[in-house]
């Protein structure tokens, strides 16, 4: 089996795991999907510190929400604090339901490079903008999904940490 890219494998993690909220879980409304998908089908939150080395402004998918099978273009705006070296990697932990896969470890400039990402090693300080489309399988599992990357520096310094949700269960509200 191919080895996922550490952005098809957020990508994949963005697809598919928020959980509802005892609340929406009472509800039971005719809402149209378009209305409530940023809030039920996936969403990020940063789980870094004001010192890490990377800032996460804002993390946007399209199609939103995303489809297995589709091509799903994500956009990052961050801000680097310090310049960001070969050797760099991400610890990415994916759990599906309460089952924790194995941890995977993924060099990010290597993957920058593989993915043809428009930002390259060395990444200098400063604000960025990306774009990247990655191509998603198929045959997802249809399941809720939480991914949780915590990047460090080739010093093992703390670049960043996000906390991806996302749900191809399919479920109705």
């Amino acid at each position: 089996m191919a080895r996922l890219s550490l952005l098809t494998f957020i990508a994949f993690a963005l697809l598919s795991s928020t959980q509802a909220t005892p609340l929406e879980s009472q509800l039971n409304l005719a809402v149209p999907d378009e209305l409530i998908h940023a809030n039920t089908k996936w969403s990020w939150e940063s789980c870094g510190s004001e010192t890490d080395g990377v800032h996460i402004q804002s993390i946007a998918i399209s199609p939103d929400p995303p489809k297995a099978g589709a091509n799903l273009t994500i956009t990052v705006v961050a801000s680097a604090q310090d310049k960001i070296e070969d050797g760099a990697y991400a610890d990415v932990i994916v759990k599906l339901g309460l089952i924790k896969l194995p941890t995977q470890r993924f060099d990010l400039c290597e993957e920058a490079r593989n993915a043809n990402a428009t930002v390259q090693c060395p990444i200098e300080e400063g604000s960025y903008h990306v774009v990247q489309t990655v191509e998603l399988p198929k045959d997802i599992p249809k399941a809720r999904y939480n991914v949780v990357a915590n990047a460090y520096t080739k010093d093992d310094d703390d670049l960043f940490c996000v906390n991806l949700k996302v749900d191809f269960s399919n479920r109705r509200f």
